[in-house]
């Protein structure tokens, strides 16, 4: 992987290789071709003052991460290292949303290793039990330690979401807050094939948006299932998958993904998303009334 990255795989420079033949409606194409003509036009502005080879515009940083799930295994990738232990299997682990139980072994294992640690947070989550997780699992505080990765549902995101927010908050917590708009969002169709809506998908990532920002938080990450090939395992995105399209190419055994075209709508939503709390921002500091809000 880290190859391939080197090799030029996460290249920027090349942003009008990206096929947008999927995208079916005209103003959506557009859309995304003026994105990709703005990033072109800043990489050309990087060229030009010589900042590029300074930049992150050719390369990102891999890191590796999955859920710990079967502590034979973990344990068995777990080596001490100085004076701290670290599982070396993964850069990153996940707690479950079905394996965070206080007196649980896993709670047990994942309080004893150095590694960053990310923990599922969904529906059945009582706020007071997220607390002493948080406490127990990171003691002393750590910044970055802890990792919350949100998962209700895109019916559920607007009342549970504020709650968990306010009692990390009240208890001076320090968490980075992770969305993944994915497992809440999970059906089964008529014929009995598991998959998820691209619009649920979006609708609660971007209400995560809007909560962080309300609560005076701030959404650290996304969480996304996702491959580059040409799946049919989610419906919906803007090549407008159908329910009836989900058996010509379904591969997943177990969780539906999106796919190549879905994840590059995806990924051009957040940027917009982004872009509209730029311009928001940008217009409330130019209110003298509101610049001291957004400076908090």
């Amino acid at each position: 992987m880290r190859a391939l990255l080197n090799g030029g795989f996460a290249d920027l420079h090349h942003p009008d290789q990206w096929a947008l033949d999927h995208v079916r409606d005209s103003a959506v194409r557009q859309e995304y071709e003026t994105m990709v003509s703005q990033m072109l036009d800043a990489v050309d502005f990087m060229r030009t003052i010589q900042a590029e080879e300074a930049s992150s515009t050719r390369h990102v940083d891999m890191f590796s991460s999955h859920e710990g799930l079967i502590l034979d295994y973990e344990q068995a990738m777990t080596r001490k290292i100085g004076d701290k232990w670290y599982n070396l299997g993964a850069h990153f682990l996940w707690i479950g949303d079905r394996t965070r139980q206080l007196d649980g072994a896993h709670i047990e294992y994942f309080r004893g290793i150095a590694n960053p640690i990310g923990i599922k947070v969904g529906p059945s989550t009582k706020e007071s039990e997220l607390v002493e997780l948080i406490r127990k699992l990171n003691p002393q505080k750590e910044p970055g330690k802890i990792t919350l990765i949100t998962r209700y549902g895109v019916s559920k995101v607007q009342e549970l979401l504020p709650k968990h927010i306010k009692a990390v908050q009240a208890a001076g917590l320090k968490v980075v807050w992770c969305s993944d708009p994915m497992h809440g969002n999970t059906e089964v169709t008529s014929s009995g094939i598991k998959t998820r809506r691209f619009d649920n998908i979006l609708k609660e990532l971007s209400l995560a948006f809007t909560i962080h920002k309300d609560h005076g938080s701030k959404l650290g990450g996304v969480h996304f299932e996702l491959t580059g090939d040409g799946v049919t395992e989610c419906i919906g995105g803007s090549m407008e998958m159908a329910e009836g399209d989900l058996q010509q190419n379904y591969q997943s055994f177990c969780d539906p993904r999106l796919n190549y075209e879905q994840s590059l709508d995806m990924a051009f939503l957040i940027s917009k998303i982004f872009e509209q709390s730029r311009k928001s921002e940008s217009a409330a500091d130019g209110n003298p009334r509101k610049r001291k809000e957004v400076s908090q």
